[in-house]
């Protein structure tokens, strides 16, 4: 959510604003159906970290968000140094016209396995209302191949905005009021964390789901 947010906050924030994921009934219907499948394991949905690990973290996020992009780097940073975190990232365009780009530049970057550098890339630029120039440039100075991506985004334009349909309509099924949004294991989370956050709401997670094995 685009709230102002002081670093002592944080904490205080992962506890608070944590809750059980619960998905509501009326999202379970033909065939606009949310399942926990769809939630976190679309075979369409780009993934990082371990992808056997015990917990899994999942990722809604706008490339206009600046709020995204401050948790973005705590997040990454926890989820290698912990090293059993497996990260499910939801490109969930909301909040400017040129987000939409953003999404399909990275979407379209994952059918030559550069995902996650043209993420990064996008991440890594400052501020809200990014030009789409910008996040051109972004996405070519990260690896890809230029002519290949064109062709991916043309090719795969229908499959792209199926997912970018499947994502908003999980986010709104879940309850997410903005970016960014958060589901770490039973828990969702919809504010921006520090890594000091990302830990805490992580050690809850994994503590919620050990007692729910032992029941």
């Amino acid at each position: 959510m685009t709230n102002i947010v002081s670093r002592s906050q944080f904490l205080r924030l992962a506890a608070l604003s944590a809750s059980i994921l619960v998905i509501p009934s009326a999202a379970l219907a033909d065939e606009n159906e949310i399942t926990r499948d769809m939630i976190f394991n679309d075979p369409e949905t780009p993934t990082g970290g371990n992808p056997n690990g015990d917990l899994t973290i999942v990722d809604f996020f706008d490339y206009n968000c600046p709020y995204c992009k401050g948790a973005a780097k705590p997040l990454e940073k926890v989820v290698k140094a912990d090293g059993n975190i497996r990260l499910v990232y939801k490109d969930w365009p909301i909040l400017h016209p040129t987000s939409i780009i953003g999404a399909r530049l990275a979407l379209g970057a994952k059918y030559q396995g550069k995902y996650l550098p043209v993420h990064h890339a996008l991440m890594n630029i400052d501020g809200y209302g990014v030009e789409q120039e910008r996040m051109i440039e972004a996405t070519h100075n990260a690896g890809v191949d230029v002519a290949q991506l064109d062709s991916d985004m043309a090719t795969h334009a229908d499959d792209i905005a199926r997912l970018v349909k499947r994502n908003l309509n999980i986010a709104e099924a879940i309850g997410l009021q903005g970016t960014p949004g958060f589901l770490v294991g039973p828990f969702k989370v919809n504010q921006a964390l520090n890594e000091q956050g990302f830990v805490r709401v992580v050690a809850d997670a994994r503590a919620r789901q050990k007692s729910q094995k032992t029941k």
